[in-house]
């Protein structure tokens, strides 16, 4: 969906725009960010559009979405479902952002277009947690190991390090050849 500022400004002025409608945006965001979406459904955004004081549009919409995303440990699909509120201010002067709070989430058009279907889809990266695990991994599954490497958690990081400390037996003997230096 994308609206004209100046159509919003004109016929919206008294009475909000409302919408319902269903986006389809997984080729955009499987194009945008193909490492952090794997799939996603088609997206249902209802809300309305508003021409507020001084000529700025605002657009609050709720959005929902089942989305598919990789495990950040393994990589394997994760299953998230997204459903979230969002408000966007739109103005035409960048000299208008200054007559909102740092909060607010304020975009300057500048050709007079609003893209919505874009602000809904980065919208609904901004809703992937950083650290997203498979039901198996929250469960307590094991961690992913191949040859010469492993995973491991912050709990046993120490542990793993520790076990790593071993010198190299050709290298032993450098060990005496500064003995006034502290073992770091």
């Amino acid at each position: 969906m994308k609206w004209s500022l100046t159509e919003l400004r004109k016929n919206y002025r008294n009475d909000p725009m409302n919408f319902d409608e269903t986006l389809d945006l997984k080729a955009d965001l499987m194009a945008r960010y193909g490492d952090e979406v794997l799939d996603l459904s088609a997206v249902t955004a209802k809300g309305l559009v508003s021409v507020v004081e001084g000529g700025d549009v605002v657009v609050v919409a709720k959005v929902k979405a089942d989305l598919t995303v990789p495990s950040s440990r393994s990589l394997t699909p994760v299953h998230l479902p997204v459903d979230f509120e969002m408000t966007e201010y739109y103005v035409s002067d960048p000299a208008a952002t200054q007559r909102f709070e740092k909060t607010d989430v304020v975009m300057v058009v500048t050709d007079d277009q609003i893209d919505f279907d874009k602000a809904v889809g980065d919208n609904i990266i901004l809703q992937i947690p950083m650290h997203i695990l498979s039901d198996a991994e929250s469960q307590g599954a094991a961690m992913p190991e191949g040859k010469d490497w492993q995973v491991v958690s912050e709990a046993d990081l120490d542990k793993v390090e520790a076990e790593n400390q071993s010198v190299d037996p050709r290298l032993a003997k450098l060990k005496d050849f500064f003995p006034d230096q502290d073992d770091k």
